[in-house]
């Protein structure tokens, strides 16, 4: 056995598969009337928090903002919180599409599609917060639109706020379209293969004439490369621009030069501990192990590795500044960070995205589902603390120790984010019935038939 041998990486597709048994296999859980039982569970909890979220949004519109924990000084609370946890969690997806497609890389063709819509769905919930953290919207939250209206007041395009309305919207945009044109041949293959002709016509229609000609495969491939590129800076854009909303106030543990790429490193960490989260049991539960294999795994492993990498870097040089600077300001609040009453949640964040990820670097526990499922939740929560802390150490003890105060939570704060969760779930899980979860033709493209048919061809 020789060197190449005995290094070679597994394969992105268990062997064994060719057009007709790749294309069977995952059409199959969209057009099969059956479903596993593990699937409308999923689906009753999502509907559940789904129902906490209205509750909690409709008492919100009624009662207002005051129903929430914030305060002054914790003016910024859960809303600012879930919605940079969400905008970081959707950054895998347009990675895994994009960036990964730009560089040909087989293995992203197994997890691009469903990262592509959990791009969208954490988008949609990201957008409830600031939408409801303006207080009454219908009375706010058209100011930050920029159009002229007919008083002649524009926006403040000064405000980091306005920044993120053309970010978060150009982003969500881009990632529709993106989603939506790979998913063309895929609509066609389900139009050709449903047996109900109501299910025929839909996806026909969605499919918008797609034949499968030499013309239409030219221009899709001309369309996909086209939204790839557009795609790729929004991975660096987006969160950078999120970041702004707190690197240009003078809050001590703001305004720091290091937060867009402390905060894109952290987004893309966040965003594939949560593939991770979302592929494990999936690949289990619809049997995809062929598709989703030990290679995805720990490719996604090693990518989480980097970026956590990167994120523990980002703690340690925020400590550094607060030190160095000689400012008091900054050092009293890494001080209050590290042992103030917050205390026990940074270093519950320490120990989730520093301590925990250095298991990655074992290749045992990058290769095996369970260890690195536990992994990426232990990386959920820690991305999730990381905000918290950001936001509420910063704030609770500012410049005038006269108007310190403690930020706490109230039921409705959690019952708005536990919803949100339970809106994902259930946009996830519909998703996952209605259309195909990976890429069918994607996926024909890396079976051995088509290298040898390619081969043939040249």
């Amino acid at each position: 056995m020789d060197s190449k041998t005995a290094y070679a990486p597994p394969p992105v597709i268990a062997p064994g598969h060719t057009f007709a048994s790749v294309t069977e296999k995952i059409s199959a859980v969209v057009l099969t009337r059956r479903h596993p039982l593990s699937w409308f569970f999923g689906l009753g909890v999502g509907l559940i928090l789904l129902g906490m979220l209205g509750t909690a949004l409709t008492w919100l519109l009624l009662k207002g903002t005051g129903i929430w924990g914030v305060n002054i000084p914790v003016g910024w609370g859960f809303a600012i919180i879930n919605f940079v946890w969400w905008i970081g969690i959707g950054h895998a997806g347009t990675l895994i599409s994009a960036i990964l497609l730009l560089f040909k890389q087989e293995w992203r063709t197994s997890i691009n599609r469903f990262a592509e819509a959990m791009t969208l769905f954490a988008v949609a919930c990201a957008l409830i917060f600031p939408l409801v953290h303006t207080g009454r919207p219908w009375l706010a939250a058209y100011w930050l639109l920029p159009y002229p209206n007919s008083m002649g007041v524009w926006p403040q395009f000064r405000s980091p706020l306005i920044w993120d309305v053309f970010a978060v919207s150009t982003y969500g945009t881009v990632s529709l379209l993106f989603w939506y044109t790979g998913l063309v041949p895929d609509l066609a293959t389900l139009r050709d293969r449903a047996k109900n002709k109501w299910t025929a016509r839909l996806f026909g229609m969605f499919a918008l004439g797609w034949r499968g000609s030499a013309r239409h495969w030219a221009r899709y491939e001309t369309a996909y490369l086209l939204l790839a590129g557009l795609s790729t800076p929004l991975v660096l854009s987006v969160h950078t621009v999120v970041s702004f909303d707190f690197s240009i106030g003078m809050i001590p543990g703001w305004h720091a030069t290091i937060f867009p790429p402390y905060f894109v490193a952290g987004a893309v960490f966040a965003g594939f501990a949560m593939v991770l989260t979302l592929a494990i049991p999936l690949r289990v539960i619809y049997g995809m192990e062929d598709f989703i294999t030990v290679r995805h795994l720990e490719n996604m492993g090693k990518v989480m590795l980097v970026t956590g990498l990167i994120v523990g870097y980002g703690y340690v040089t925020e400590a550094f500044f607060g030190y160095y600077s000689a400012n008091k300001y900054e050092g009293f609040m890494i001080w209050n960070r590290m042992t103030g009453p917050y205390a026990p949640f940074y270093w519950a964040l320490i120990f989730c995205n520093i301590i925990t990820p250095q298991f990655l670097w074992i290749k045992r526990v990058r290769t095996s589902p369970l260890p690195l499922f536990a992994i990426a939740m232990v990386v959920n929560v820690g991305m999730w603390l990381e905000r918290f802390v950001i936001v509420v150490t910063s704030l609770h003890r500012d410049f005038l120790p006269s108007s310190w105060g403690m930020f706490w939570p109230t039921r409705w704060d959690w019952m708005t984010f536990a919803g949100t969760i339970g809106l994902f779930l259930t946009l996830f899980f519909l998703f996952i019935r209605a259309l195909p979860m990976i890429s069918i033709f994607e996926m024909r493209t890396i079976v051995p038939e088509a290298k040898i048919k390619g081969a043939k061809a040249h």
